[in-house]
């Protein structure tokens, strides 16, 4: 199936329920998209020839920008008929991604269950409750790589009784991307976008989002980052060279990569809030991180980057109250 934007049609037929909604606007599950592109203007960028824009992802319902490839993991399993009532939606998550199952399950009336690593902030796992999913804590150690064995081996127990979206090796989660993030950024940043910046974790977003920038231009640089340790505080984030590779990932799309440090990461997350109004993330703070060290390397450029949610789900983090 296509995905579809608010402004197609769809030709088929018989619509699915989960189908109706994303094409009411007046729906929670419609409002998923088409988020803003914000501009860095008050921390200093090493060259005031290149210009950072990040995409405001936790303006979507579910506070981040897993709400697109949830949704459209969904979406395509409902058509494909592997999605039924009566299922119950299981997956590993570091937390976001869950969230969105647990909104669009409680949307559609789909029971939902999500291992994750019992490391997840505290916030996270509130939303998660109150979204009334079930919650099925794994060692912090294993990280997600530990949460996505557990999944599997429920699963594999009882077949009949889950829908497993497999995030990390579902082809639907890039495509979200490909035919909604890349499609936005492209128009948003008035087709001037030089480089795009994108952290590692699913890998979704990375080679969705690159594939469909670079059918636009061929020439925009496509780097990826992620943490530059395997212990580190970068939630939603892997190390790559010690975990498991995620299916979906092509490392053949990245023109660079560069890791952040958590530090880095916190520091960074801690000024936006303080000096642009953006209280956002840590893994957003390692996104603009890398994206001035991006900057630091060019002569001039449009570089756009992905802020994945905002900051109130890691408000217990102690790092907030330091002073730079």
């Amino acid at each position: 199936m296509t995905w579809k934007t608010k402004t197609d049609s769809y030709p088929e037929v018989r619509e699915t329920e989960l189908q109706q909604l994303v094409r009411d606007h007046s729906s929670i599950l419609g409002s998923i998209g088409h988020t803003p592109l914000l501009k860095i203007r008050n921390i200093p960028i090493p060259n005031d020839r290149v210009h950072i824009y990040a995409k405001a992802e936790w303006f979507n319902p579910g506070g981040s920008i897993k709400d697109r490839p949830a949704l459209h993991m969904l979406l395509e399993a409902e058509n494909s008929g592997t999605l039924t009532k009566g299922k119950i939606i299981i997956d590993a998550t570091s937390g976001n991604t869950g969230i969105a199952y647990a909104m669009i399950g409680s949307a559609l009336g789909y029971k939902v269950t999500l291992a994750l690593p019992s490391n997840a902030s505290p916030e996270r796992k509130q939303v998660l409750r109150a979204y009334g999913a079930e919650i099925l804590e794994t060692s912090a150690l294993t990280g997600t790589d530990g949460a996505q064995q557990a999944v599997k081996e429920i699963v594999a127990a009882h077949p009949e009784q889950y829908f497993y979206p497999d995030q990390y090796n579902n082809p639907a989660n890039w495509r979200a991307h490909y035919t909604t993030t890349a499609w936005e950024i492209w128009n948003q940043s008035s087709k001037r976008i030089t480089h795009f910046v994108a952290g590692l974790g699913t890998t979704g977003t990375f080679i969705g989002t690159s594939r469909r920038l670079k059918e636009c231009d061929p020439s925009i640089l496509c780097i990826s980052f992620g943490p530059d340790s395997p212990l580190h505080g970068l939630e939603g984030l892997k190390h790559l060279p010690t975990a498991l590779v995620p299916g979906i990932y092509d490392p053949a799309l990245a023109d660079n990569h560069v890791t952040v440090s958590t530090d880095e990461a916190y520091g960074m997350a801690r000024q936006l809030a303080r000096e642009e109004g953006m209280f956002v993330g840590i893994s957003s703070g390692a996104a603009l991180a890398a994206s001035l060290r991006i900057a630091s390397e060019i002569e001039s450029g449009v570089i756009v980057t992905i802020f994945p949610d905002g900051g109130a789900r890691y408000s217990s983090e102690h790092f907030w109250n330091e002073h730079e």
